[in-house]
């Protein structure tokens, strides 16, 4: 494998670069994040995945927002990493784990296609409703169902944490012009510190919730791992849906359940787009400020 090779893949429409931190000839600062995710002056990407040395697990990974800011976990990321560590032989084996600043997960090769891995499954860890670090001012243990302004609107929100945190709200109908003017909001509410993921969630039925995405540091996206754990998790958690659930996105679907324990697993597809070597050209431009 070449120096500064990468490779960009998507899940289900929300796309990420790789790139291994042992073959790159330059410093992935936050100046180098925004200009490779930049579409105009970079490749273009929702954002960078960097394999790294692990201390506890088979394989590292850091995962990096379009503004450069760091996340600590991404359920269509993690999939598009394990896909990259199976397609390049980085393991043989269909099982292994993934060491995230958001906890260790495990990995599984569920479906090939031509030697490639195609659908992957991932245990996501526990959903977690107790978190004081996202509703910072509230002297609840659970912050479900609560009632917050955004703008000129109040919302009932739901918290969770899945390794990021997220805040999930219900919804009778979905309008993507409506999360694109208040996910920001939300995003960045003085009960967020650390700013927080927003899905509007629309139940269809007891096994299918369809949804839409605000992503913290990124913005609108079609489809979110993550965010998919954290809507089934809230909608188990109120007792409004079967633990096997279908999200629905614009990107497409994810399947998720959660068990009697909270702990989550996910299963989706993952399609590679392009793979190459960044241009010298390109790099000179990343130490600019």
């Amino acid at each position: 494998m070449e120096n500064n090779f990468f490779v960009k893949s998507h899940g289900l429409g929300n796309e990420y670069i790789v790139l291994d931190s042992e073959k790159i000839s330059f410093s992935l600062s936050e100046n180098a994040i925004r200009r490779i995710c930049n579409v105009n002056y970079g490749i273009g990407t929702d954002g960078i995945l960097l394999k790294t040395l692990p201390d506890k697990a088979d394989f590292g990974l850091k995962i990096y927002n379009p503004d450069g800011s760091e996340a600590e976990k991404s359920g269509n990321g993690l999939r598009i990493f394990c896909k990259f560590l199976y397609d390049y032989k980085f393991t043989r084996s269909e099982k292994f784990s993934v060491e995230t600043p958001g906890g260790i997960v495990m990995a599984e090769i569920v479906e090939e296609e031509n030697g490639k891995a195609k659908t992957i499954k991932i245990d996501m860890g526990k959903a977690i409703f107790n978190n004081k670090q996202i509703p910072v001012d509230s002297d609840e243990e659970e912050f479900l169902g609560q009632k917050i302004t955004a703008g000129d609107k109040e919302y009932e929100v739901n918290c969770v944490s899945v390794g990021n945190p997220h805040c999930v709200i219900i919804k009778d109908e979905l309008n993507v012009s409506e999360i694109k003017k208040y996910g920001p909001l939300l995003e960045n509410h003085n009960l967020f510190p650390n700013r927080i993921n927003v899905q509007f969630a629309k139940i269809i039925s007891d096994s299918l919730v369809e949804i839409l995405i605000w992503e913290r540091g990124a913005g609108y996206t079609l489809a979110s791992g993550s965010s998919s754990c954290a809507v089934a998790s809230v909608m188990v958690k109120r007792k409004l849906t079967d633990r096997h659930l279908i999200i629905k996105m614009q990107g497409g679907i994810l399947t998720i359940e959660i068990d009697r324990n909270w702990n989550i697993s996910m299963t989706g597809e993952v399609r590679e787009i392009a793979s190459g070597v960044l241009s010298r050209e390109l790099i000179s431009d990343l130490e600019l400020k």
